[in-house]
């Protein structure tokens, strides 16, 4: 797994690339709380890179979510590969997270 994160004015984006799983879903929890306690109040994930993520990796998503929602920041998905958005379908995360097709939209959304 690999984290990238850029800051930009009105957002910081965050770049996954891998897979996120019990073996270092602590390890992208810590990179993501770091976003978020930097102050950050919009955090754009791009999942283009994501080709895995386990329950673990799901429960860190939603982690920050809330943490995002509890200082009415945003926190955004663009870019999810197919395998990746239908497992967000099946368990129901899909209504729970902004998802945009790409960059450009997340950015403008």
């Amino acid at each position: 797994m690999n984290v990238e994160i850029t800051t930009a004015t009105g957002y910081t984006m965050v770049s996954v690339e891998g897979r996120v799983d019990t073996t270092n879903a602590n390890e992208f929890e810590k990179s993501m709380m770091g976003v978020v306690e930097s102050g950050s109040a919009r955090i754009i994930l791009n999942c283009s890179g994501l080709n895995y993520i386990s329950s673990s990796g799901l429960r860190v998503f939603l982690i920050i979510q809330k943490k995002m929602l509890a200082t009415k920041g945003k926190f955004e998905l663009c870019c999810l590969r197919a395998e990746i958005q239908e497992i967000f379908d099946i368990s129901g995360f899909s209504s729970i997270f902004s998802i945009y097709p790409d960059k450009e939209s997340a950015i403008n959304g």
